[in-house]
């Protein structure tokens, strides 16, 4: 998950992390906050059971203009983006042409004429220069590198947001609309990375402090980095990319086969889609499963799945669950061990420790209706 700090971009809220005592890593390019003070799991439980506070402005945004933004990009992807109504957002992901996974990203739909796209921070600058190549002369894509982005997560957190920006009490799941919280000017969309309700906030990277220090002012509102972040996702059952997915994988065997859109399957016309078509309808040779770990030791990333003492596939994501008080993973196994219950092992420190496949996500979402 880290790499070397030497050398990195920062974000807007760098000075805030700082000051407020975060364990800053290597991540993605970017100096970024893995835990504060108070540690990964009270940052875990205020996510759970109150309101957390997320860095996450290393993601790229940008925005698509043009009366064919929508067709372009529909071109590479299998979601349905024409179908997209305005004031609505969707997860899709862009694909190669053997159907593998280039990136999974977030379209919303502003107006007629202009997406909003967030990306991941690894994959920006070949996502948008890959989706640069493929649009008509009257579409053209701006990033957004002076935009800042938070994401403000768990069951309190629109309650505790409101009276900051009223407007967003009436928003749903997968909204997304313009409005001032504390007088600042935001893109919000309802939406998050952790099973929670919550909300994500593009803004100007200028005002991100002011909002961020705003936030975190309000009751039981704690800032929560990388560390907790990727124990809530885990538990949520979502794909980290350049992990749980990458260009090796395909929609069908992540489980991801629900972002193509049913007008999509007519024609399959988006990069890998006859591939993906065909492995639909022969069913793919790995699949990812959920796994729970008897005992307390968690896998990590690469451990050795076995059945009947061969290797069948590899763990992809594996941390200890605070909310099951278990070791959970994420990872993909040869088809035939993939049905929930099945008996399998992880090889943990050299030792084979019992698993069994589990479904996914690890613990309910609780996202607006």
């Amino acid at each position: 998950m880290t790499e070397s700090i030497a050398d990195l971009r920062v974000t807007p809220l760098d000075a805030l992390h700082r000051a407020l005592g975060a364990r800053m890593v290597g991540f993605a390019g970017y100096a970024m906050p893995v835990s504060y003070p108070a540690g990964i799991l009270a940052e875990h439980r205020a996510c759970r059971e109150g309101a957390a506070l997320f860095d996450v402005s290393h993601m790229g945004q940008a925005e698509l203009r043009g009366p064919d933004a929508a067709p372009a990009l529909t071109r590479l992807v299998p979601g349905d983006i024409l179908g997209l109504r305005p004031g609505r957002q969707r997860y899709t992901l862009l694909t190669n042409a053997s159907g593998g996974i280039r990136d999974d990203l977030m379209v919303a739909r502003l107006a007629e004429d202009r997406l909003f796209l967030i990306v991941n921070a690894a994959c920006k600058a070949a996502d948008f220069a890959h989706i640069s190549a493929n649009l008509p002369p009257a579409v053209t894509l701006a990033e957004q590198p002076g935009r800042a982005l938070l994401a403000f997560q768990g069951p309190k957190a629109l309650a505790l947001l409101t009276p900051l920006a009223p407007a967003l009490a009436s928003l749903p799941f997968m909204a997304v609309g313009e409005c001032a919280i504390a007088g600042i000017p935001c893109l919000v969309s309802r939406s998050g990375y952790t099973g929670e309700d919550g909300v994500e906030i593009s803004l100007p990277a200028a005002s991100a402090e002011d909002l961020a220090r705003t936030l975190l002012a309000l009751p039981g509102v704690l800032p929560a980095g990388l560390g907790a972040r990727d124990v809530l996702r885990l538990e949520a059952g979502l794909c980290l990319y350049g992990q749980d997915i990458d260009e090796t994988t395909t929609p069908v065997a992540a489980g991801l086969a629900w972002t193509i859109g049913k007008r999509r399957r007519e024609n399959w016309d988006f990069p890998g889609g006859a591939a993906i078509r065909d492995e639909l309808a022969a069913g793919p040779a790995q699949r990812r499963v959920g796994l729970r770990l008897e005992g307390r030791a968690p896998a990590r990333a690469g451990a050795v799945i076995l059945a009947e003492g061969r290797e069948v596939g590899r763990v992809t994501s594996g941390g200890f669950s605070p909310t099951l008080a278990a070791p959970i993973a994420m990872g993909y196994v040869a088809a035939a061990f993939a049905q929930p219950g099945t008996a399998l092992a992880i090889v943990v420190r050299e030792r084979a420790l019992p698993a069994r496949v589990t479904p996914l996500p690890f613990i309910p979402h609780h996202y607006a209706s």
